[in-house]
C-alpha cells in the first residue's frame, strides 16, 4: 500500500522551488531564506510497531524519537529539533496491564512515553519544539517530525549509487524483533563520522530489510545490485530467532526482518577498501556485502560466484506486522 499510495501523492503533489527533492528521499530538503533545513517525519501505532500492553511506554517513546534520528542518520545529517504529536487512547481504551505491571491512566501513559523520549533528546542535542496531544476511543499513535542540518560534506542521497560502487552496512542485521528494535543506537554520529572521512555516493538507513531497502535504493539511482549472502553480516538476534521458530533461517531473517535501523551505503571501491581496512567506528563493524551493477534488479551471489535473482523482500507498511 505503502508504495502505491507515494507513487500516486507524487503525482498529485505540484512541483515546488523550495522543496526541490519532493517525497523522493528519507528526509525533505526546505530551502530557507537563511539555508536549508532537512525534515523527516515517521509515525508509530500500537499493534503494528509494538503491542502496548506487552512493552514499557517509555521503550516505545524512546522508539519513537529514534526512528526519526535514524532517517537523519541516513542522510549524514545532524538533528536539531523534534515537534512530537501523541494521539492517546483514554482511560477506558488503555491496556488492562502494562508488561504486567498495574494499568496507567492516560496522564500517565503521555509522561512515560515522555520519559523514554526525553533522555534520547538530550544525548543527540535535539530540541523538543512543540507539539500536539490528543485523546481519542482507539489505539495509541505517536508522530515524531525532526528537523536537521546536513553535515559538512552535504546530504546523503539514495539516488546516487553508481556501478562496481562497493555495497557497505554496518553492525549486524537480523532478529530486531527480540528487542533491538526497541533500543537501537541511531547511526547519526557514524554517519557523519563516515560522511567526513570518506566519499559516498549514496546511503540509506536499513528500516524495512536489507534486500527490500536495498532494491529500493539501487532502483532509485538506475542501478541493480548483487547481494554476496555469505558476507552479509548476522546478529545473534537473528540466529536466536530461527532456532526458535524453525521457519527462517538467519540468513533470511538478516534479509528480510526489518528495523536493524543499521546505515546501508554505498561506495566508491577504493574509498570502501579503505574504510573496510581502517574500521573507523568503534564497536561497529563495517562490512562489504555486494557490489552495485548496471544490470537492474536484485541478485544473490553465492560462494562459487553463482548469481540468481533475490526477492526484495523486507516489512511492507501498510500491512499488519505484530510487534515489529
Amino acid at each position: 500500500m505503502e508504495q502505491a499510495f507515494l507513487a500516486w501523492l507524487a503525482q498529485q503533489l505540484p512541483p515546488h522551488p523550495q522543496v526541490p527533492w519532493g517525497i523522493a528521499d528519507d528526509t525533505a530538503l526546505v530551502q530557507l531564506a537563511r539555508g536549508e533545513t532537512l525534515v523527516t517525519a515517521d509515525l508509530i501505532s500500537d499493534e503494528v510497531d509494538f503491542r502496548l500492553g506487552e512493552v514499557d511506554p517509555r521503550r516505545i517513546g524512546r522508539k519513537a524519537l529514534a526512528v526519526n534520528l535514524s532517517d537523519m542518520a541516513a542522510m549524514a545529517a545532524r538533528p536539531v529539533a523534534a515537534i512530537v504529536s501523541l494521539l492517546l487512547p483514554s482511560d477506558v481504551a488503555l491496556p488492562k496491564s502494562f508488561a504486567g505491571r498495574p494499568p496507567y491512566d492516560t496522564l500517565e501513559l503521555a509522561k512515560r512515553l515522555y520519559e523514554g523520549l526525553l533522555p534520547l533528546a538530550q544525548a543527540y542535542g535535539v530540541a523538543i519544539a512543540g507539539g500536539d496531544v490528543n485523546v481519542w476511543h482507539h489505539p495509541l499513535a505517536i508522530n515524531v517530525t525532526v528537523l536537521g542540518e546536513a553535515g559538512r560534506t552535504g546530504p546523503l542521497r539514495r539516488t546516487e549509487a553508481k556501478p562496481d560502487d562497493w555495497i557497505i552496512v554496518t553492525g549486524q542485521l537480523g532478529g530486531s524483533i527480540l528487542g533491538h528494535h526497541f533500543d537501537f543506537e541511531p547511526r547519526v554520529a557514524e554517519a557523519l563520522a563516515l560522511a567526513s572521512a570518506y566519499r559516498l555516493h549514496a546511503g540509506m538507513d536499513i528500516s524495512d530489510g536489507l534486500a527490500l531497502d536495498l532494491s529500493r535504493l539501487a532502483t532509485a539511482s538506475g542501478c541493480g545490485a548483487v547481494l554476496d549472502l555469505d558476507a552479509v553480516p548476522i546478529s545473534p538476534a537473528a540466529h536466536t530467532l530461527a532456532a526458535q521458530e524453525k521457519q527462517s533461517t538467519a540468513l533470511e531473517h538478516a534479509l528480510g526482518d526489518g528495523e536493524d535501523f543499521e546505515l546501508l551505503l554505498a561506495v566508491p571501491e577504493e574509498e570502501a577498501r579503505r574504510m573496510i581496512a581502517d574500521q573507523p567506528l568503534p564497536g561497529v563493524p563495517l562490512t562489504c556485502v555486494g557490489r552495485m551493477i548496471n544490470e537492474p534488479g536484485l541478485w544473490a551471489q553465492d560462494a562459487a560466484g553463482r548469481r540468481a535473482p533475490l526477492e526484495p523482500r523486507g516489512f511492507v507498511h501498510g500491512r499488519f506486522a505484530g510487534p515489529a
